[in-house]
Parts: structure tokens; C-alpha cells; sequence
């Protein structure tokens, strides 16, 4: 998910959708980063109905820390890149970034492991053939 501001707004759109694919069973507990907008958020939620009462918000720092060591690299490859001057390449250049994650860590389907496996998988989906 990717939105242009970080505010109680985006952050209360984006929980709530996230609540609703999850129909059968609500979460428990919902661990952020330190932001103030996501404590606003579930707030609202929690007034609206949309997430239980006893739905506990945990901001603790390290608690996320598989999902922020994964995205590690991509936040130094943005950082060289100095940024994105639009969400329109910000959303492109970042689907193109986790693809490539998801071929590396073999999260699809290759025919070969390793180097040749990726080329022989790019060569197939541009038709390159060599």
C-alpha cells in the first residue's frame, strides 16, 4: 500500500481495509512504528466498531523488525536515489524493486535456481532469446 501522506486519514483507510479483508476474525493486537496518526486511527476505528475494544496497539520500536529488516534495501536504494518526485514513479519504481526481491528470494516459480534460472525466466517473459 502506498499513499502520499502519512496522516490519521491515510492511516485509518488503510487499517480499515486491511480489517475488512480479514472478515472472519479481527486482529489482536496491532504493532506500528512510533507515528501518532496510526494511535488516531485506531482510535476511530475503535469508536466506529470496525475494530473490537480489546484490540491492543503496541508502538514499540522493534516489534516490526522482520518487516523493516526485508525493506531495508529498498529504503537504501530510495535513499541514493534521493527520493521520488511523484507517487505515480514512487508506486512503479517500487512494484519493479519488490519484484525483483520476490524473484531473488524465490518467491515464484523458476525452472533453474540461481543466475541462470532468473535470465532463463526474463529472457521467457520479454522473449529474448538468445
Amino acid at each position: 500500500y502506498l499513499s502520499q501522506r502519512r496522516n490519521a486519514a491515510a492511516a485509518r483507510r488503510f487499517l480499515a481495509k486491511a480489517v475488512r479483508l480479514r472478515r472472519n476474525w479481527g486482529p489482536a493486537v496491532i504493532n506500528t512504528d512510533r507515528n501518532p496518526a496510526y494511535g488516531e486511527a485506531i482510535r476511530k476505528l475503535k469508536t466506529a466498531k470496525i475494530l473490537d475494544d480489546s484490540v491492543d496497539h503496541r508502538q514499540v520500536k522493534y516489534l516490526n523488525n522482520r518487516l523493516e529488516a526485508d525493506h531495508g534495501a529498498i529504503k537504501r536504494r530510495i535513499r541514493s536515489m534521493l527520493g521520488f518526485k511523484s507517487a505515480k514513479t514512487a508506486y512503479a519504481t517500487l512494484k519493479g524493486i519488490e519484484a525483483m526481491r520476490m524473484i531473488r528470494k524465490l518467491q515464484c516459480i523458476l525452472l533453474e535456481p540461481g543466475v541462470a534460472g532468473e535470465t532463463h525466466l526474463f529472457n521467457k517473459l520479454f522473449g529474448i532469446y538468445a
